[in-house]
């Protein structure tokens, strides 16, 4: 299907008119892709899916009912979801897919992007009568799986009620938090927010354990007290203190958006010490590896190599 340039209806039209999207597709079955899409198929007939890697498409169909397809054929739905490591190569996928995108339809991206370039991919898509929306998303893969993510959406109020059937498909919550870009603003701040949680948190065990507390037992105190965190809740019970690390949100990724949020202080000289110094102290502690090789919680690791402290129970 080409283009419809000369189309006089707009996605703002749609909505107002109350339309709802017929056709939903979902490119990149990543860790967190691969279950958000699966949850599509409880709302519409025919969900599309594409992955760079076709094998993974075609498993995702047949353990989940969806429809592999060619990026061509993902293009032509209604709402066009994409879940991908970077912006770079959401920009990549976008300009392949525009020559078969239909007018009025709404992409709606889930990667940890960056705001300038959702801007960008706005007005891209905007000129040929479509809308795009960065709806960057939280959760871990267990809200994935359970579909109950956190969705914040930057860009068109009225694009995001033509898409929200589809999203809320996977969503315990959606915000929309403004213009186009702010839903990647609020996701790299959230994110760097959360490695400082997770940086302190480390600190902090490691001076209770060189004092002979047991982590398990300081974090069954933290977790009732003021000290809680996500990171203390779950990321160091389930992933560092048991020692699974199990690879997931990798921590090359979670360096990234440690760095937009650099940017994003950057652009407006607003002073942020302590941001900057964890976004540093998670660049490096992901230096230590090849990107996607490691989980994000491997960052222990590395503070683990600068005190000489493993952050375990002692048996």
């Amino acid at each position: 299907m080409s283009t419809n340039n000369s189309s006089n209806h707009s996605v703002l039209e749609s909505a107002t008119n109350s339309s709802q999207p017929k056709s939903v597709s979902f490119l990149g079955l990543g860790a967190m892709g691969h279950h958000m899409a699966k949850h599509l198929v409880r709302q519409f007939d025919t969900v599309m899916v594409w992955n760079r890697t076709s094998d993974k498409a075609e498993a995702h169909a047949k353990e989940f009912g969806t429809l592999a397809v060619t990026l061509q054929q993902a293009a032509t739905a209604d709402v066009i979801f994409s879940c991908l490591p970077t912006s770079n190569v959401v920009d990549e996928v976008i300009e392949q897919a525009l020559p078969y995108l239909s007018a009025n339809s709404v992409w709606v991206d889930c990667t940890s992007g960056v705001p300038d370039q959702a801007k960008a991919s706005q007005a891209k898509l905007k000129a040929i009568g479509c809308e795009f929306l960065d709806a960057p998303v939280s959760g871990q893969t267990s809200g994935a799986d359970s579909g109950t993510l956190t969705v914040m959406v930057g860009g068109s109020a009225e694009a995001l009620a033509y898409a929200k059937p589809a999203i809320e498909c996977f969503a315990g919550l959606i915000v929309h938090v403004g213009n186009s870009g702010s839903g990647f603003a609020v996701k790299a701040v959230n994110n760097t927010l959360f490695a400082i949680n997770a940086w302190a948190a480390a600190e902090g065990l490691s001076v209770l354990k060189a004092h002979g507390v047991n982590p398990s037992d300081a974090l069954a105190c933290i977790n009732k007290a003021s000290g809680q965190s996500f990171a203390t809740l779950a990321t160091f019970p389930d992933r560092i203190v048991n020692r699974a690390f199990p690879k997931t949100f990798t921590i090359d990724l979670m360096a990234k958006d440690c760095g937009i949020a650099i940017d994003l202080q950057t652009q407006k000289q607003v002073p942020t010490p302590v941001m900057a110094q964890v976004a540093s102290l998670v660049r490096a502690a992901s230096n230590q590896h090849e990107p996607g090789a490691a989980d994000f919680s491997e960052f222990a690791k590395f503070y683990e190599m600068m005190s000489g402290i493993d952050i375990k129970d002692d048996n």
